[in-house]
């Protein structure tokens, strides 16, 4: 039986200095529980996945991302999931981040995300991450 493939946009919220990322913990319950991740979701019906990151940072981490910059785009199949995933740079927004949903956040020094276990499928993104942010 084939998945139904699940649409996500994701935010890499980054400090001013881009030295940090912001993190959140999915909830133990969820789907990759208690693995760290970029905040982010769905993206809704009629919605573009830029539109959709901005919706989902102010529901999650309380901030309005002010300048995004798609950063990449890939597919991961999980044994009892496919995804689809739009990656965004985050940086320059208004309010501070934090778990606005009661998930565990927090600033994190780029180098040290290595540290932090994250769902396979964001591997990628952090190699590209770590990549992209050591040449600005």
């Amino acid at each position: 039986m084939d998945k139904k493939r699940v649409w996500i946009s994701a935010g890499i919220i980054l400090n001013s200095s881009y030295e940090k990322v912001f993190i959140t913990q999915r909830a133990a319950k969820a789907h990759q529980g208690g693995l760290w991740e970029f905040a982010g979701g769905k993206v809704e019906q009629g919605e573009t996945a830029k539109q959709a990151v901005i919706r989902e940072l102010d529901e999650e981490v309380g901030i309005q991302a002010t300048e995004v910059e798609h950063l990449m785009k890939l597919e991961h199949d999980y044994p009892d999931k496919a995804l689809e995933f739009d990656f965004f740079l985050i940086r320059s927004f208004n309010g501070e981040p934090f778990g606005k949903e009661g998930q565990q956040g927090q600033w994190v020094r780029v180098e040290e995300l290595v540290d932090y276990p994250f769902p396979a499928a964001n591997v990628p993104v952090l190699e590209r991450l770590t990549a992209f942010l050591s040449k600005e």
